[in-house]
């Protein structure tokens, strides 16, 4: 079986390090290679970015104790998982693992996501993926967290819970392609309070607040933008961002679905029907 660990902070992101040695761990016969961003791609989502701007270049690159094979792209997660599907990196691969990324993915933070995003894009190869992330104590803003707040970060927990996953899933690999989203609270393993499956919230534990605009001198009509920081907080225990707050690992499944009848919306199908009989 063929492994790809992938991240969006990018080759040297201890999170990611930390992933590809457990990975590398798991029993049996398994192959793992990393295919990671050659720098931080937060918040990319799945895309691909431009091609034709991007003139994509891959380079070797190596883990730290680890030995496996490890490459970088100058692009985006859903582009380093985009070329191993189409052969860059030898025959398909049968799973991927994608983190560990500080700072909880949770509510509204799984449609931006790089961590996630590269399982997405695998998903449309029907390679089934688990994305990895952890949350980070104190402060931590729409799924992302800064260098200096990580220094003392759990990694090793994230890692562990990523691991037994990923090793259930090799052992018994469902027939259905699926996208585990796995939050983690930043405490050692024997100071979490369980795990639970979740349903994905409308808000992170905390969030942007507001954005404004200020001018840039000797710059006539462009602005440089200060964000501002919510306050943390209170979250419904049983969305996946609650439950991360409170002690326990969420596990969600994100579903491919993205259809659903909206008989509220029947008079822009009506507009949308009219509009096309009258240029037929």
């Amino acid at each position: 079986m063929r492994i790809l660990v992938t991240n969006d902070d990018g080759i040297d992101s201890v999170g990611l390090h930390v992933l590809a040695r457990a990975i590398c761990d798991l029993d049996g016969d398994h192959e793992v290679i990393v295919v990671a961003p050659d720098k931080e791609y937060s918040g990319a989502g799945a895309a691909l970015g431009a091609l034709h701007e991007l003139k994509p270049e891959i380079v070797r690159a190596s883990i730290p104790d680890c030995d496996v094979e490890a490459w970088t792209v100058n692009g985006p997660p859903g582009l380093c998982v985009m070329f191993t599907r189409l052969g860059a990196f030898g025959g398909p691969f049968d799973l991927i693992v994608s983190g560990i990324n500080p700072g909880a993915n949770v509510g509204r933070a799984v449609y931006h996501s790089g961590t996630i995003g590269a399982c997405l894009t695998g998903r449309n190869g029907n390679v089934s993926g688990i994305a990895v992330s952890q949350a980070v104590s104190g402060w931590s803003v729409e799924g992302q967290a800064w260098d200096e707040l990580i220094i003392d970060q759990h990694w090793e927990t994230a890692a562990e819970c990523a691991k037994v996953m990923a090793q259930a899933l090799v052992d018994d690999m469902p027939t259905e392609t699926v996208v585990v989203n796995l939050n983690v609270p930043d405490v050692t393993v024997e100071e979490i309070k369980g795990w639970r499956h979740a349903e994905v919230g409308m808000q992170p534990p905390r969030t942007v607040a507001a954005a404004e605009l200020e001018p840039i001198d000797g710059r006539d009509g462009a602005f440089k933008v200060t964000m501002q920081w919510g306050e943390k907080l209170d979250l419904d225990p049983d969305t996946d961002a609650g439950l991360v707050e409170t002690g326990y690992v969420s596990v969600t499944y994100l579903s491919r679905l993205v259809h659903e009848d909206r008989p509220d919306l029947a008079h822009a199908d009506k507009a949308l029907a009219s509009l096309l009989r009258q240029v037929g």
